[in-house]
């Protein structure tokens, strides 16, 4: 038996320029992004009948791969050319569809455990590479690769998307920096869970009138980076720009909507320093910043609005069972 985990993820800025009609028609798009302590889990065992068994939201039973309804799970047994039966099941920490890249953490962590059946130990880049591979290229899916790499490769990151490669910088930071955010930062529920894709497919269609907020999302990231790089992290500068990406962001279609704007507003009024909602937008979390975090978060709770403990995480996918 094989278990792996891979980390589900939050990105501060460069949203939607991991996306091929914006980065291959540009010098290059980037994101800010970091993994955190919340799971897919996939566990991969031999099916003592030689068929398949796939749980996740429902349980399949079939005798081939061409029978297996799971697109995901379809396609990743294809690539690695796995033929004999096996037992699939997946658990997650947090819901799909709420923003943090869940479906692509799925398939990295499901392509690891694959790998790690067959013997092979893949690299991080490899994963994320083979993820978007099955996600954009054989599925079709609208999206971009940042969640892939993000997951596999976990850590705090600034990663540049240029036409033939993937550029992943680790942003090594302090523990004095590490403790700065998450004594200011909380994430909310705010429901209304969404394929990204059905958001995706509307900011797509719309990427050349919106070229110049793409450019801005891009250098947003890089300005965060820089941010992180100076000898003194400095919260506000960070909330600066963080409301100043969401500005920008928020202009995309599916991306807010008045319920959002308005808990966005009142938490402005409040003492939140930035924020945005994580994802493609329109569901999920909305991650706030905040100088007196504390005053925020009761505020927000007197909304009806919980926060989602996190921490950073920097491992990325990894093989925790096998047997």
């Amino acid at each position: 038996m094989i278990i792996s985990r891979a980390p589900l993820r939050i990105s501060f800025a460069g949203g939607l320029t991991d996306i091929a009609d914006y980065y291959e028609n540009s010098e290059y798009g980037a994101v800010l992004s970091t993994s955190i302590d919340k799971y897919v889990y996939v566990t991969v065992n031999k099916n003592f009948e030689n068929k398949f068994r796939i749980s996740y939201s429902k349980t399949e039973i079939v005798d081939t791969i061409e029978e297996i309804e799971h697109p995901i799970v379809r396609e990743c047994l294809r690539l690695l050319d796995i033929k004999e039966g096996l037992e699939i099941t997946t658990i997650g920490d947090i819901p799909a569809g709420t923003g943090l890249g869940s479906s692509s953490t799925f398939t990295v962590a499901l392509l690891h455990a694959l790998h790690r059946y067959k013997g092979d130990k893949p690299t991080k880049h490899q994963l994320a590479e083979e993820a978007s591979y099955i996600e954009i290229d054989v599925l079709k899916e609208p999206i971009g690769k940042q969640d892939q790499y993000a997951s596999a490769f976990g850590g705090l990151n600034y990663i540049q998307f240029h036409r033939d490669f993937v550029k992943v910088i680790p942003i090594m930071i302090n523990e004095k920096t590490r403790n700065i955010l998450d004594n200011h930062l909380k994430m909310y529920y705010i429901g209304n869970k969404k394929l990204a894709k059905d958001v995706l497919e509307q900011q797509v269609s719309t990427f050349e009138e919106k070229r110049y907020q793409l450019d801005s999302l891009r250098d947003i990231a890089g300005f965060m980076r820089n941010v992180f790089l100076r000898k003194e992290f400095n919260l506000y500068d960070f909330g600066r720009l963080l409301d100043e990406q969401w500005k920008m962001k928020r202009t995309m279609k599916g991306v807010t909507n008045d319920s959002i704007d308005n808990l966005y507003k009142y938490a402005k009024d409040d003492s939140a320093l930035g924020g945005k909602v994580c994802g493609a937008g329109g569901r999920g979390f909305l991650l706030l910043l905040g100088d007196d975090i504390n005053r925020l978060n009761r505020a927000i709770e007197a909304r009806g609005y919980y926060s989602t403990e996190f921490n950073f995480e920097d491992k990325g996918s990894e093989i925790i069972y096998e047997q």
